[in-house]
């Protein structure tokens, strides 16, 4: 796979270690076939966990029932895996 900036996939080979030690693999540099299924899918979620982190929006409202008090609504929008 070519790369248009030289330093991307050096860059990526850091952030895929970092994943790595994050949830407890024992990855090394180079080709890492004696790596599970499992121990592999772990590191990419990890590595999709960083990327795309949860995101929250939270508002008050006024009471339906209630004169003069508010209600606070939170929603929570992650990947589910």
């Amino acid at each position: 796979m070519a790369t248009l900036n030289p330093n991307a996939k050096d860059a990526m080979n850091r952030f895929k270690m970092e994943a790595a030690s994050e949830v407890g693999v024992n990855l090394k540099q180079g080709y890492n076939g004696e790596l599970t299924s499992k121990q592999a899918g772990s590191i990419g979620g990890q590595m999709v966990k960083n990327i795309c982190p949860v995101r929250t929006a939270s508002y008050d409202r006024p009471s339906r029932t209630s004169d003069g008090h508010l209600n606070v609504h939170s929603y929570s929008a992650s990947l589910v895996t």
